[in-house]
């Protein structure tokens, strides 16, 4: 997500913060570099005029240029800046109960999905999710959206066999959602390759007929500038709430995401990071605005270790570690703990300097490499790895298909982390600071 703005933005600001003194030269090289670099990452070019400006005008204030750290100065002037082009705070749904949203969105955007996922999410909250299928044009919409809501356990109310009365499907669906009970409605509405004239005024009339509080456009952000030509025209015609972008985690460019929110002047609400259905998280400007500059997003990565790892294990992890009993099966099981919280490039991008290491670092294939090792052993060689001879290295590593020497590395690498994480001392201060989903650091076996 947005690698290629990031790599660039963070080139040049370092190189700002290596003066002692900054001249007015100095700011308007910087700023042609980064105005260029937020073109290349497909801002719009109004958008990316726009935000040079204001960023200049604030970095040749007097009290930058004369300051002992004007390059930090400057960096924090971006990163305020930032925040505000990509929406200032974070802002939540609609309060109504029951609140009606209506996803809308052009083919292929991930409308069907993002339905999915924000039920999810909302149930994660408390709510009682009801997802209505209305998109009668698409031939496998309804199956995929009754698929997606088994597998979340949220109902699904699909039209009639053959419907073809759109504004007939939604009030039908929406009378047997009131029905069922439920507090929050989810209307899947139809899409098109294009926006064209039928689409809109269909819409128009089912926005009409549910009268929802929220509006959210689906954006794909791996199509730039056509995804912020697309949010201009819906909100145009319906008035959004808020913007749903898709596919963050495939898009390097990422400009889709600066422009938006200063084209239609709506929030983006929720990001998709990733295919699976819960891998969809609020979108919070300034958490982006951090990890776009390198600075990481701390308080994410605490979130997504608590959503992910039980205070119960964390509390038999703390026990193992203080009776000095950690084990291979420890480590497994803690190794899938970690992978359960997303993928690990996303995660390290949560982390203050961490985008910076190389690929090979993160291989998610050396991870699964170490998985199958520790599998292919028994259970009492997982428990007391100093019994591993040479005949049974050999062994475990025909198992899992791989060396003698990625066995030896394995278990040379668990014995010094081992040693390390008895010198850690309480972990429970560690927990303490991160929620109850503090997970203690520890490099890969393996990893280069």
């Amino acid at each position: 997500m947005f690698s290629r703005l990031s790599d660039k933005l963070q080139e040049v600001l370092k190189d700002l913060r290596g003066h002692g003194k900054i001249s007015e030269q100095n700011i308007a090289d910087a700023m042609r570099e980064i105005r260029m670099a937020l073109l290349e990452a497909d801002v719009h070019f109004d958008v990316a005029k726009a935000f040079i400006a204001r960023v200049k005008e604030k970095a040749l204030g007097e009290e930058v240029l004369l300051s002992v750290t004007p390059g930090q100065q400057i960096v924090k002037i971006f990163h305020d800046e930032l925040c505000v082009l990509l929406g200032g705070d974070a802002v939540p749904l609609h309060t109504a109960r029951p609140l009606k949203i209506l996803m809308v969105g052009l083919n292929g955007a991930g409308k069907t999905t993002s339905s999915a996922k924000l039920a999810r999410w909302l149930k994660k909250q408390g709510r009682h999710p009801r997802l209505i299928a209305c998109d009668l044009h698409r031939p496998a919409a309804i199956t995929q959206l009754a698929t997606l809501g088994g597998q979340i356990d949220v109902p699904v109310i699909q039209p009639e066999a053959g419907e073809k009365d759109v504004l007939r499907a939604v009030r039908s669906g929406l009378q047997r959602a009131n029905e069922a009970g439920g507090d929050v409605f989810i209307f899947d509405t139809a899409g098109r390759q294009e926006i064209d004239e039928a689409l809109i005024a269909e819409l128009v009339r089912v926005r009409d007929a549910v009268s929802p509080q929220e509006i959210l456009l689906v954006c794909d952000a791996a199509t730039g500038q056509q995804a912020v030509s697309v949010a201009g025209h819906f909100h145009s015609a319906l008035g959004l709430t808020g913007i749903v972008l898709t596919k963050l985690d495939g898009d390097a460019r990422g400009g889709a995401a600066l422009s938006l929110r200063e084209v239609t002047r709506q929030p983006i609400k929720f990001a998709g990071v990733g295919e699976k259905v819960d891998e969809f998280e609020p979108f919070h400007p300034d958490r982006l605005a951090g990890r776009i500059l390198g600075m990481g997003d701390v308080v994410g990565l605490v979130e997504k270790a608590a959503e992910s790892i039980t205070e119960e294990d964390a509390q038999r992890l703390e026990a193992k570690l203080r009776s000095a009993s950690f084990d291979l099966a420890d480590f497994l099981a803690q190794l899938k703990m970690v992978r359960r919280m997303g993928p690990l490039e996303n995660l390290l991008g949560m982390i203050p300097g961490m985008n910076k290491l190389p690929n090979s670092s993160i291989d998610e294939k050396q991870l699964k490499r170490v998985e199958a090792i520790i599998l292919s052993m028994t259970p009492s060689e997982r428990t007391r790895p100093d019994i591993l001879n040479a005949r049974r290295r050999q062994r475990v590593a025909r198992g899992s298909g791989s060396t003698v020497a990625e066995v030896n590395d394995l278990i040379l690498r668990f014995n010094q982390m081992r040693k390390m994480m008895k010198k850690m001392g309480n972990l429970k201060k560690f927990m303490a600071s991160a929620g109850h989903g503090g997970i203690p650091g520890m490099r890969v076996p393996g990893a280069r």
